[in-house]
């Protein structure tokens, strides 16, 4: 059997085979041969819900996305980089939105996008590979974890056998927080591109007695018939309506939508936006990823609304960690801690959520968390997803964002 880790390349798309013999193929084709089957296969808990996750790679400035603009201590720590609130999205309380994000304007009018500040965690690690490791794993910055924090729910909760897949992962073949023994994970890139590359695959020929060959060419043989069932269920589900941005991240978005449009069978899609990692020239770097991530998920949120699955979907952004609190000599941001991070749903309870982090507080020039991550990851668990036993977040709560 391959080990967890491994996977089988189309090109620049793959196929994670976190399993165990033909399960997943004969899953895939029986959800595919009966489309009345999608619905009791569709997302985790008694609502068939999903989770879109979106990485926001690099580190994201959480002062200059939801802006205290009316606290001048933030323009005396950012006197170059402090927006004008000329600029800016009220949110009421003191606080903005960036400029660029005014496409969320409407999610947050209707109450379907909830803003969670000072997401942190106690002794913050600045390393992109260690702090991403620990959001990813859910742990303690000082406790390492093989599994991600998704891969265990969703490991610990019912799955149903016509499920096609536990996750899509797009825009980058990683599955962080999916990473984890026993789950059945698809990296796509353009959905057409993977149906015409898994076409070209020899089907598997009969036992020949090499246990390891036999089972990549049966993994094979798994990748076309998911391929299959993806291209049907795309080629029959229902027109959008919605033009998507052009970007990379609006593409996934797209992607992202037609898939669940079509009510393709799985419980977590994730979506990857990178270049956050601002040390210089922020300003202009800064506006046009939000203004990506932005387009995106507004669209998004279109699509899903006219295909009627918004009231299933909870879209939940992440990052390794914050900025620093002041600005460096090179018109940008230096890895900092806490952050604020966004919630959207049709059943989302929109709204600031938590403390925002103290400007007069400081620790060693970063943001003070005020809500431990685990908190978010243990609301999606307990209140999105109603899994029961024994949660490994229970001892941060959850929050009522749902």
């Amino acid at each position: 059997m391959l080990d967890r880790r491994d996977f089988i390349r189309l090109g620049g798309l793959a196929f994670l085979p976190c399993l165990t013999g033909t399960a997943f193929g004969r899953a895939f084709a029986a959800v595919g041969d009966d489309p009345a089957t999608a619905g009791a296969a569709f997302g985790i808990g008694p609502h068939h819900r999903i989770l879109i996750l979106v990485e926001l790679s690099g580190g994201n400035d959480g002062l200059n996305t939801v802006v205290p603009h009316e606290d001048e201590r933030y323009r005396a720590l950012r006197p170059r980089l402090a927006l004008p609130s000329a600029d800016l999205v009220p949110l009421g309380g003191g606080f903005a939105l960036h400029g660029a994000l005014r496409p969320l304007a409407t999610a947050w009018e209707a109450r379907e996008l909830a803003v969670v500040q000072g997401l942190g965690y106690p002794a913050p690690n600045r390393s992109h590979f260690r702090s991403i490791e620990i959001w990813e794993t859910g742990s303690d910055s000082d406790e390492f974890l093989g599994d991600g924090w998704l891969a265990r729910t969703i490991r610990g909760a019912e799955r149903p056998k016509e499920r096609a897949a536990d996750s899509i992962i797009l825009g980058r073949d990683d599955p962080g927080p999916l990473d984890g023994e026993g789950l059945s994970n698809i990296v796509l890139g353009e959905p057409g591109e993977f149906a015409r590359r898994a076409r070209r695959l020899d089907p598997a020929p009969g036992p020949g007695g090499r246990s390891a060959l036999d089972h990549i060419l049966e993994v094979s043989d798994e990748i076309r018939r998911a391929a299959e069932v993806i291209e049907e269920r795309r080629k029959n589900a229902p027109a959008l309506g919605v033009t998507f941005p052009t970007t990379r991240f609006g593409q996934q978005c797209e992607t992202a939508a037609q898939l669940l449009a079509a009510e393709l069978p799985i419980a977590v899609v994730k979506l990857f936006h990178g270049g956050f990692d601002t040390h210089a020239n922020q300003l202009p770097t800064h506006a046009r990823l939000l203004g990506e991530l932005a387009g995106g998920l507004a669209a998004l949120r279109d699509a899903l609304v006219k295909a009627k699955v918004w009231d299933r979907v909870h879209v939940a952004t992440y990052s390794e960690f914050g900025r620093r609190a002041g600005e460096n000599g090179s018109g940008g941001t230096d890895h900092g801690a806490a952050a604020p991070h966004f919630v959207l749903g049709g059943k989302v309870k929109g709204g600031l959520h938590g403390a925002a982090p103290d400007l007069g507080e400081l620790a060693d020039g970063d943001l003070r968390f005020t809500t431990d991550y685990r908190r978010l990851y243990a609301t999606i668990r307990e209140k999105w997803w109603e899994c029961g036993g024994e949660s490994p977040f229970g001892a941060h709560g959850v929050m009522e964002i749902v």
